[in-house]
């Protein structure tokens, strides 16, 4: 229960903050690196391997924050 609460408090996070950057370079850069954080994170919390739940997280993180766009107030 509480690995199950962990991965859903993270990936919340991860969403909150996966698109910050002006251009899609850096909003690749931003949910490369905190998707790896958080994939990391998951992995060790579930007994898992963290450098895999990185590489895994890195992947989706730079994918998702490539194809956001910016927010415009």
């Amino acid at each position: 229960m509480r690995s199950t609460l962990m991965a859903v408090m993270a990936g919340a996070l991860t969403v909150l903050v996966a698109a910050c950057g002006e251009t899609p370079g850096q909003r690749a850069l931003t949910g490369g690196l905190l998707g790896a954080g958080t994939g990391a994170a998951l992995g060790a919390a579930t007994g898992g391997n963290a450098g895999t739940g990185a590489l895994i997280g890195g992947g989706l993180g730079a994918v998702g924050g490539a194809v956001t766009a910016p927010r415009r107030y």
